[in-house]
């Protein structure tokens, strides 16, 4: 949603916990890094904190009180901040993607949340929990589209995808629902909303074989990078993992196709999809 990246501590638990961390910190005279050091995180985990990018665990609340002197008020709090409508590894995550500048993700088995339209979503939801009740998979689609709703602001953030060539091929729901999917990407390509690159078969091996890769940089805190895999998650803020990640991103756009040859291949792929479902 558009200003949704700004933070109120009035209507957010996280701003709110954030900002009473910074001025907790401020008042005891410590800096980030010093208090990351008493918690054995690093000053930017701190800043994160502050900023509302990453979510307050119970027991980094626990030490919080204890080291800033503040009672138990993180422990009490930390609990409204964590409350969350997504997977609980995934979470914090799609919080941090509220608050990004910039999203640049590599996908390579499926169409990135963000991108999916409701029909691809229920498909995916559906195939993760084929037991669960419609009202459960409802609920989850509508959380995915909630999140995608970051694009209707017209500038902010940057989202770069690059997506694998195997996650145009596989038919996510029917072939009708693939040829919305790939319409709906074309669609927000053509309004500047996105760029998005195909990475071919003929790339043959390439430097993100082992897995997805999702970047995300912030106006006030440092770099993030999420990695995924089946039902686990999880953030990193290390330097050097970060900048190792955003070399291997650059080195897939290097292999991808142009966006301009990208489109051209949703467009022509979504045609063929139409006129196989039709006959």
């Amino acid at each position: 949603m558009p200003g949704s990246r700004d933070l109120d501590p009035s209507s957010s638990p996280r701003a709110l916990l954030g900002a009473e961390l910074r001025h907790a910190r401020e008042k005891a005279g410590l800096s980030q890094e010093e208090l990351g050091q008493r918690l054995f995180v690093s000053g930017s985990f701190i800043g994160q904190l502050e900023a509302g990018t990453r979510r307050m665990q119970r027991e980094y609340a626990r030490l919080l009180d204890e080291v800033l002197g503040t009672g138990d008020f993180f422990q009490r709090n930390c609990g409204a901040a964590a409350k969350s409508k997504y997977p609980e590894h995934f979470a914090e995550a799609a919080e941090a993607e509220e608050q990004a500048t910039a999203i640049r993700e590599y996908a390579p088995l499926l169409i990135p949340g963000l991108l999916q339209t409701p029909a691809y979503a229920r498909a995916v939801c559906r195939a993760y929990q084929p037991t669960a009740p419609e009202e459960t998979i409802e609920k989850l689609v509508a959380a995915r589209v909630e999140r995608a709703r970051i694009l209707d602001d017209p500038t902010e953030p940057l989202l770069w995808a690059v997506i694998d060539e195997a996650a145009l091929r596989r038919v996510t729901g029917k072939r009708r629902v693939m040829a919305e999917a790939l319409r709906h990407i074309v669609g927000l390509a053509h309004r500047g909303r996105v760029i998005v690159q195909v990475l071919p078969f003929d790339a043959g091996a390439h430097a993100a074989m082992q897995g997805a890769i999702k970047l995300m940089d912030f106006e006030d805190a440092p770099p993030l990078v999420y990695f995924e895999g089946v039902g686990t998650g999880r953030l990193e803020d290390d330097p050097a993992i970060v900048r190792h990640q955003r070399f291997t991103y650059e080195l897939l756009t290097a292999c991808a196709l142009s966006p301009e040859k990208s489109l051209a291949l949703f467009e022509a792929m979504a045609q063929d999809y139409a006129h196989e479902e039709h006959h």
